[in-house]
């Protein structure tokens, strides 16, 4: 597959995709109403995400306050990973309660726009729709007991004191690939 992706600096790909809510979520409205956008590319099956949802949900609350969203796609092709199905993210959501929107990618061209190539990957959009940090969450993912580096939660904090983002990207880990489609 050719490798594609939005670059650090350059604008995010715009998106309509569906939620667990039964709505279609855009980006662009997202960008309205936030200072910061964090698009995180994860599923149900990984164990990654698993470790890390906790982390993500605190950063959700900790930051909502202060104009910042997540928002989770999953883009993995749920007739090879049948757990990573759209009512499977139903339950996803309600067992780890999540508390930002799970949005479904059906046919992986929002992932495929950003570069996703992991799960969880995490991409921080400025108000603008600018891609400013792109990489992993931390630098412990599966094991946020000995987390040492919160990139992400840094990246957070420097976009919305309008400071430069150090580092901008760090190597994602996580699941192998993005199950794609064959």
């Amino acid at each position: 597959m050719e490798k594609t992706g939005t670059t650090i600096g350059s604008y995010a790909p715009d998106f309509e995709l569906p939620g667990i809510d039964r709505a279609v979520h855009h980006l662009a409205r997202y960008l309205e109403k936030y200072r910061g956008v964090g698009v995180i590319f994860m599923c149900n099956h990984c164990p990654y995400v698993k470790a890390c949802i906790d982390h993500l949900k605190k950063i959700q609350a900790d930051f909502e306050s202060e104009g910042f969203t997540l928002i989770g796609i999953n883009a993995n092709d749920a007739s090879l990973y049948p757990e990573d199905s759209f009512d499977n993210m139903l339950s996803f959501s309600d067992e780890y309660q999540l508390n930002f929107p799970y949005l479904r990618d059906p046919t992986q061209d929002v992932a495929k726009s950003f570069g996703a190539a992991v799960t969880p990957q995490a991409f921080l959009l400025d108000d603008k729709g600018v891609l400013r940090y792109c990489g992993s969450i931390n630098d412990r993912p599966q094991a946020p007991e000995l987390l040492e580096m919160a990139y992400l939660r840094n990246a957070i904090a420097q976009l919305l004191n309008s400071e430069p983002i150090n580092p901008s990207f760090t190597e994602p880990v996580g699941c192998s690939l993005i199950k794609w489609r064959a």
